[in-house]
């Protein structure tokens, strides 16, 4: 009964915390949407003639893949974005690499 008992104590605290770090994770996101090169994102892809983020990834038809190439190499009229991320305050405090960071701001857009 006790090993029983243990088993789903540690079952329950493994669920929280991957619980914690989507939250974290999408939190970060969120900041890196608001924050990037000190005006946020959305100051750009809130404009119906731009690329509308949210749409695309929760579509399906802007991958992954396809999102991190264009924040690294930029792309039409957006700059390189890689840098402007990773300069976020929460992206360093988390101690985010880039993979992390894009993680977290490709979340955050699915999650809206």
């Amino acid at each position: 009964m006790k090993k029983a008992l243990l088993a789903f104590a540690g079952v329950a605290l493994i669920g929280l915390t991957s619980s914690a770090f989507a939250d974290e994770k999408l939190e970060i996101g969120a900041k890196i949407y608001e924050r990037a090169f000190g005006r946020g994102c959305g100051t750009c892809h809130e404009i119906s003639s731009n690329p509308q983020l949210f749409d695309l990834v929760k579509s399906g038809k802007l991958t992954r893949a396809s999102f991190e190439q264009t924040l690294q190499n930029g792309k039409g009229g957006m700059p390189k974005a890689i840098a402007a991320i990773m300069e976020v305050g929460p992206v360093k405090k988390a101690g985010y690499g880039e993979d992390q960071a894009v993680d977290a701001l490709y979340a955050y857009l699915g999650s809206k």
